[in-house]
């Protein structure tokens, strides 16, 4: 396997923990950490000043609920978040749209409308983040988090449909397998996979529970994928243990490339 670096899903204070664990990048929530409510607008948390990232979670807060908001709220949203995003991110950094509770559709509303609502809502995030030298990777995440674009086929297939185009796919095994699906339809869309999380069950770094992990990244680099990975797991409350398992969980990454061809 070739990736071109493992890194961490973490926030402002497991940041530093991260890096000294030997992680290539660190990937920070945007919502509620590293952009921050500043009276009626947004600011960027005093922590991240000078700092640089290659990818970015957690888009948009849990209480902006963009299919049922004014259309006019949500870009502005987005014209105010993404260029302080771009201020502390590398040229052309992923954005991981993922956004469960935000983009859940309300009860009673159709399915295609729904779909439809969202469609517009992701060609403005992702005009929005082209504008701020930024690109929008869209995550399917499981049904314990949202009603909308649970699998990686859904999404591309959904993407299709609305002739959405300049957006790819999160692969991110957590919600690959909670929703049940099957490793080869990864591979078959690999041409779209533009971002890669993993973890074990229920978020546990990997090799704790299984080793499916190692099947999963075989299938993304067999469909051609050769960015990064991130780790999105739990960690120990304890910094101190939260770096050694970090670290213990990047040389299972390191180790599983340097022996796969």
């Amino acid at each position: 396997m070739s990736f071109t670096g493992f890194g961490v899903v973490a926030g402002a204070e497991l940041t530093e923990t991260a890096r000294r664990a030997g992680a290539d990048h660190v990937e920070p929530a945007i919502a509620g950490n590293l952009v921050v409510r500043d009276g009626t607008g947004w600011a960027l948390a005093e922590s991240y000043a000078g700092e640089r990232f290659p990818s970015f979670a957690v888009l948009v807060p849990g209480d902006l609920p963009l299919l049922t908001a004014d259309p006019v709220v949500v870009t502005a949203y987005f014209a105010a978040v993404l260029p302080i995003v771009r201020s502390v991110a590398e040229p052309g950094a992923k954005i991981v749209f993922g956004s469960g509770t935000a983009r859940t559709a309300p009860d009673g509303m159709p399915a295609d409308e729904a779909r439809h609502r969202f469609a517009d809502v992701v060609r403005t995030a992702r005009d929005v983040a082209a504008e701020n030298d930024l690109r929008i990777v869209l995550e399917p995440l499981s049904r314990s988090e949202t009603n909308l674009l649970n699998t990686v086929a859904e999404t591309v297939a959904f993407l299709d449909a609305a002739g959405i185009d300049g957006v790819d796919v999160v692969a991110d095994l957590f919600h690959i397998r909670n929703e049940a699906e099957p490793l080869e339809v990864i591979r078959a869309h690999g041409d779209r996979i533009g971002h890669v999380h993993v973890s074990d069950p229920d978020r546990n770094p990997p090799g704790v529970v299984d080793d499916v992990w190692r099947d999963f990244l075989d299938v993304v680099h067999g469909g051609g994928y050769r960015g990064s990975v991130s780790l999105e797991c739990r960690w120990s409350p304890d910094p101190a243990v939260a770096g050694v398992e970090m670290r213990r969980s990047l040389d299972r990454l390191r180790a599983a490339q340097s022996t796969t061809v």
